[in-house]
């Protein structure tokens, strides 16, 4: 690497990036988001409504040809909290709050942040848990976070869905078995896993009330990484630092 002076990469999550070597202080680390963050809150939302409206009930109920009504319930005035108040995590936010809910952010530091109702640090999030309906994770994958998701955040849930759109490994999977098997958790959605594709003998497969999607919320599209690495290029002909720069301490 003597002579490279900056590196982009197409992905949003650079945690395989920094695992794989020792990152040059002096080399500008930059990477793509895009309208990933667009994307991942309309799959977030589409999965709380998809719940909400019994969709999936009324598919198994087409095929049974059987006619009868569910009890159907608004997410108006619902409480989510979002673990990761980055670029993706507001996105998540501003939609969310379109939709009538109200969403609590979290991250390393309390701080104000228009997109969330609130934004609390990572050590004060556990006492709002048991009042959240929805647990959404959107947190990148650094020291910090690996196993974030355990039997003491996942075992305040008093009845919420958990939505993960961020990474695998910041989940422990014994925990969320446990929270699915006694009813804490209402229901899991997987995108992310620690292992992809995951053994067709994994037991994750045959988690209860739990929907595994194949790493599909916020693909990159070609024109993400186009417009990402352009605005980057200016930045740095300006002699900027662009934006979309990764600070490779903290892994995102």
């Amino acid at each position: 690497m003597d002579d490279l002076l900056w590196f982009h990469s197409t992905n949003a999550g650079v945690d395989a990036v920094l695992r794989s070597t020792s990152w040059p202080a002096d080399v500008v680390f930059t990477r793509t988001v895009g309208r990933m963050g667009r994307r991942i809150a309309e799959y977030v939302l589409a999965w709380m409504l998809e719940e909400r409206q019994r969709a999936s009930i009324y598919h198994d109920q087409q095929r049974m040809r059987r006619w009868q009504r569910q009890q159907v319930d608004l997410i108006d005035g619902d409480l989510a909290i979002v673990f990761g108040a980055g670029r993706i995590g507001k996105a998540v936010a501003l939609l969310l709050r379109a939709a009538g809910l109200r969403v609590i952010g979290v991250a390393t530091a309390a701080r104000g942040a228009p997109e969330f109702d609130r934004v609390l640090s990572s050590s004060g999030a556990a006492m709002h848990v048991p009042q959240a309906h929805w647990l959404v994770s959107t947190l990148p994958l650094t020291d910090d976070t690996r196993g974030y998701f355990g039997r003491d955040l996942l075992g305040a849930a008093r009845g919420a869905s958990f939505i993960n759109v961020g990474r695998g490994a910041t989940v422990q999977y014994d925990a969320l078995r446990e929270a699915l098997d006694d009813g804490r958790l209402r229901r899991a959605v997987l995108d992310v896993l620690p292992t992809e594709p995951p053994d067709p003998d994994d037991p994750l497969w045959a988690m209860p009330r739990t929907v595994i999607t194949p790493h599909t919320a916020g693909v990159t599209a070609d024109s993400d990484v186009v417009e990402d690495f352009r605005a980057c290029w200016e930045a740095l002909r300006r002699g900027e630092l662009p934006a979309l720069t990764v600070d490779p301490e903290r892994g995102y």
